[in-house]
């Protein structure tokens, strides 16, 4: 079975509620993760936008999320550390989860979230380290992925 990610504020390829953008309450939307192989030892969570102006505009990263948790809530906190799960530095220059907020009149972004099953318990990154590194340090330690993406205009 092929990893899968989900969430019950959207469907892939469908709007991303305001209540989760920047014109809303900018709060992280609940994900749902299943099909990890049985040899995942932690997560990431990823969410970028690869049509900002400037090329792609980091909104999350989650990294060493415990491989017995298959679900984030909505509006997870923005704290750096929750129960040894950490969080990068986004490109609005802070932790956590930063939403959708494209410039008005520049049509509709895709907004894509990703989950990756690793092989390593944890990733060696400095506190202060940038959603970019996250994905940099990831990708040689991926067993299996799942993406989800959502749409979102002004």
């Amino acid at each position: 079975m092929a990893m899968q990610l989900i969430s019950p504020a959207f469907s892939d390829g469908q709007r991303i509620p305001d209540r989760h953008t920047c014109d809303g309450g900018d709060l992280s939307p609940p994900l749902i993760w299943s099909g990890a192989p049985d040899q995942v030892r932690s997560f990431v969570v990823l969410c970028s936008d690869p049509d900002a102006p400037g090329g792609t505009w980091w909104h999350w990263a989650l990294y060493n999320i415990p491989p017995d948790r298959a679900r984030l809530p909505e509006g997870y906190p923005t704290d750096a550390m929750v129960d040894g799960t950490r969080q990068a530095i986004t490109d609005f220059r802070r932790t956590g989860y930063g939403g959708p907020c494209p410039p008005p009149g520049h049509g509709t972004h895709r907004y894509q979230f990703r989950v990756l099953a690793l092989d390593v318990d944890r990733l060696d990154l400095p506190p202060q380290a940038h959603c970019r590194e996250v994905e940099t340090a990831a990708r040689s330690h991926v067993l299996a992925e799942a993406s989800l993406t959502g749409l979102y205009s002004r």
